[in-house]
């Protein structure tokens, strides 16, 4: 009997925001699989760890790129489509002896998630089953301590990897604005925030929730030091009471 795989959001990083729902599944899994680089603990897996039964199948899914290749080099995707081939065998040889599959996600796995590329290549072979988590931006811009929407604000979330031009003009039209995916984009980022008149506005956040949470003004950040979990944030001005 063919079993199920459950995609399992578990938040932006603190333990304690982890759904009723994905502490049930995480607790009972005797399989569970999780994204990570090559050589690095999987933060999803540190997540969850508290939940995992001494017994439980691991089963590692390590990127075979992150950074190395340009995301445009053709041979980017070429990697990452053959990666995910290789993580659904991994997962179906599992639900084809009837083993539920538990697949660990930062934040949701809908929201930019890797999970997403799972779902497509699953659907329609084994059920699939999704339980959202708190985005990783809500953790970021509740570290904040500031709302970042007010009234009538329009929400913008921005990928740093788009071209300083493209960024300047979505960040001219936004009232609110994530923006992810900083890395070794931020320079770009904070050139785009400077040429918008947003800079001064500019909140930078790194790993929100989690041990070692820093938030500043972006123009105080002294270098352009952006690990993975990092975003900036410009927080809505609309109408208020």
């Amino acid at each position: 009997m063919t079993a199920t795989v459950y995609g399992v959001g578990l938040g932006p990083g603190d333990p304690e925001l982890i759904s009723v729902k994905a502490d049930r599944l995480v607790r009972g899994a005797a399989v569970v699989a999780y994204f990570c680089k090559a050589g690095r603990t999987s933060n999803a897996r540190t997540i969850a760890a508290g939940l995992l039964s001494p017994d439980v199948v691991e089963i590692a899914m390590a990127y075979p790129v992150t950074t190395e290749i340009a995301f445009k080099d053709p041979a980017y995707n070429a990697a990452l489509k053959e990666f995910y081939q290789d993580c659904v065998a991994r997962l179906t040889a599992q639900t084809d002896q009837g083993c539920d599959v538990i697949v660990l996600c930062e934040g949701d796995p809908f929201l930019y998630g890797s999970f997403m590329h799972l779902h497509t290549r699953l659907a329609g072979r084994v059920p699939v089953v999704v339980v959202p988590g708190i985005p990783g931006m809500a953790g970021c811009w509740t570290a904040t301590g500031a709302p970042i929407t007010w009234g009538d604000d329009i929400l913008t979330v921005l990928p740093a990897t788009l071209d300083e031009a493209t960024l300047v003009d979505r960040l001219g039209r936004a009232d609110a604005l994530v923006i992810m995916k900083l890395g070794k984009n931020l320079p770009k980022v904070r050139q785009a925030l400077t040429r918008a008149g947003l800079i001064d506005r500019a909140v930078y956040v790194e790993r929100g929730t989690m041990a070692g949470e820093t938030v500043m003004r972006l123009a105080d950040k002294p270098d352009d030091a952006a690990p993975y979990f990092s975003m900036v944030l410009v927080h809505g001005e609309g109408r208020r009471p």
